[in-house]
């Protein structure tokens, strides 16, 4: 009898399983369970089950970042690797090298799931779009240099409304650096203070010729710039995750220079049409002016200004009668009321008791009015009515 020990068995195992054709290459269908995405170490391990079994699954890193959607437990898929087992604990797995939705392709399940991500932040809301610029100076357009969408919009632009400049940065739009370009774009055009709008864009193609404008980076660079963004992606039928994110969606890139500049003629036209308002408004003002002054002349003062004025002075003559009138009456009522007040000082002052015969005696300039305050041999002085008398007492 062989003994071989558990490491044997399941070395034995691997390389069973490794050297199985079958098995190196295989598609499995299935729903996931149990999803695990480490996201220090970027792998996915899960479960793929159907109605009475399940495999174990792992999706290293190197495969995951290529993913273009996000696998979610209860999502039906079709994955395709190899069947492998890991020597440690002697389970076998599949080992995922790619996962594609099984119904709805990648892209579209990727684009559903962004959609719906970025619509539950509010980063497709109207109250976060600011308002387009109605007359621009310059306008910054993030595309790329050698497409038809540049040469339509310098066409558009140019035959609308040429006093308008175009920054161009050159953009790739289609490919694997086409994100971080985009969004470079849109971050450098932001930077320059005199661009008063900005036109992201490409021309039309295939959901993966579009992708980019599907990205995240792209959708929060759009939400994030501080300049009104035009996003003209496409044909008209074509809707990307930026058209939702701008502040606003043009159908094509043609399109989008019609929305961002106006039609120079429709201006002239406008201001001709505006000028000959005014001048009829002008017209019929200065009529109403001339009608206004004839009627003046004819029925106002100046039609006899001489009858006018004569009244104005016999207005003033009476004014002035009756202002002379008020000021002898105020002061004669100020002449009695001052008899009055010098009649009652009159009453009250010693000099008219002194003329009724009595007198008035001083001493050292203090009136006496008792015996005790004269002692003999001092000065008085005696007051009458007509004159002073100088004494001694005795």
């Amino acid at each position: 009898m062989t003994v071989i020990t558990v490491s044997q068995v399941n070395t034995y195992i691997k390389a069973v399983l490794d050297e199985c054709q079958v098995l190196k290459n295989i598609f499995v269908v299935g729903e996931i369970s149990n999803f695990l995405h480490y996201f220090r170490s970027g792998h996915m391990y899960f479960t793929l089950k159907d109605d009475t079994s399940q495999l174990k699954a792992v999706m290293f890193s190197s495969y995951a970042q290529r993913l273009k959607f996000k696998p979610e437990d209860g999502m039906r898929v079709i994955c395709r690797g190899r069947i492998s087992s890991y020597e440690k604990d002697g389970v076998y797995q599949l080992y995922v090298e790619d996962i594609q939705p099984d119904g709805a392709g990648a892209l579209n399940l990727a684009y559903e799931q962004l959609k719906a991500k970025l619509e539950k932040e509010g980063l497709f809301d109207s109250s976060h779009k600011k308002p387009i610029p109605k007359f621009p100076k310059k306008i910054g357009i993030a595309t790329s240099d050698m497409g038809a969408a540049i040469e339509d919009i310098k066409n558009i632009t140019k035959r609308r409304y040429p006093i308008c400049e175009l920054v161009l940065m050159s953009t790739a739009v289609q490919g694997e650096q086409a994100t971080a370009d985009i969004v470079n774009s849109i971050k450098t055009l932001d930077k320059i203070e005199d661009i008063d709008l900005i036109i992201v864009g490409r021309g039309g193609g295939s959901i993966e010729d579009l992708w980019a404008f599907n990205t995240e980076p792209v959708a929060r660079a759009v939400y994030e710039c501080g300049k009104p963004i035009i996003s003209a992606v496409g044909h008209e039928t074509d809707f990307t995750i930026c058209d939702f994110v701008a502040d606003l969606r043009a159908p094509t890139p043609s399109a989008a220079a019609e929305l961002a500049v106006p039609d120079g003629n429709a201006l002239l036209d406008y201001f001709d049409s505006l000028g000959e308002t005014l001048s009829s408004l002008l017209n019929r003002r200065l009529e109403c002016e001339y009608q206004r002054l004839d009627s003046i002349t004819k029925d106002s003062i100046f039609a006899n200004p001489a009858d006018y004025f004569q009244m104005l002075f016999d207005n003033n003559d009476v004014l002035s009668e009756r202002m002379t009138d008020a000021f002898k009456q105020k002061v004669n009522d100020y002449s009695f009321k001052l008899s009055n007040i010098a009649a009652a000082l009159n009453a009250l002052s010693p000099l008219a008791v002194i003329g009724r015969g009595y007198s008035v005696v001083k001493s050292k300039n203090n009136v006496i009015k008792s015996v005790n305050e004269v002692n003999s041999g001092d000065k008085l002085e005696i007051i009458l009515t007509d004159g002073k008398v100088s004494c001694t007492a005795d």
